[in-house]
C-alpha cells in the first residue's frame, strides 16, 4: 500500500520537532565557578503538535487524489531553577520561583534536625543556632532566589 500524503507531512513535522528538542533543552550546560561549584540550569519544556489533511475527488480521472494538508507545532521553554553542586554546601535545587514556601521548608529540614540533635546532646550556642534558623544568612537560598527573578 502506498504511503498517504498525510504520513509524509507528519513525518517531516516530527523530524523537525526532534531537531529542536533534546536533553540539553531541559538540562542545560553546566557552568563551573572558580570555587568549584557547578551550576546546572533546569527548564520545563512543553510542546504540542497538530496535523490534518483532506482528500478531494479529482475532476478528471487520475492515479492519485488531490490532497490538502497542514501541520503546526508550538513549544514553550520555561526556566524552573538551578541544580547547584557545591563542594562546601552539597547538592541543592534553587528554584527561580520567589514564593516557594514549601521548598524553603524542605531545604531547612536537615538544618533543623541538626540543631535539634545538638540541643538534645547538650551542645553549646543553642540560642545562636536558633537565631540563625530564624534569620538565615545572606548566602541562604531565599536570598539567592531574588537574583533570578
Amino acid at each position: 500500500m502506498a504511503e498517504h500524503p498525510i504520513q509524509g507531512l507528519m513525518k517531516t513535522a516530527m523530524e523537525s520537532i526532534k531537531g529542536m528538542i533534546d536533553v540539553n533543552t531541559i538540562i542545560g550546560d553546566a557552568v563551573e565557578t572558580s570555587d568549584g561549584t557547578v551550576i546546572i540550569p533546569i527548564s520545563r519544556v512543553a510542546f504540542g503538535f497538530a496535523a490534518g489533511g483532506g482528500d478531494y475527488e479529482a475532476e478528471e480521472l487520475k492515479t492519485d487524489h488531490p490532497f490538502g494538508g497542514a501541520s503546526g507545532a508550538g513549544i514553550s521553554v520555561k526556566p524552573v531553577g538551578f541544580l547547584v553542586c557545591s563542594p562546601t554546601n552539597g547538592v541543592r535545587f534553587m528554584s527561580v520561583e520567589s514564593n516557594l514556601f514549601y521548598d524553603r521548608l524542605i531545604d531547612m529540614v536537615p538544618q533543623v534536625m541538626t540543631k535539634i540533635e545538638n540541643m538534645l546532646k547538650g551542645g553549646t550556642d543553642e540560642e545562636t543556632d536558633l537565631e540563625q534558623l530564624a534569620h538565615p544568612a545572606a548566602t541562604d537560598s531565599s536570598h539567592q532566589h531574588s537574583a533570578y527573578r
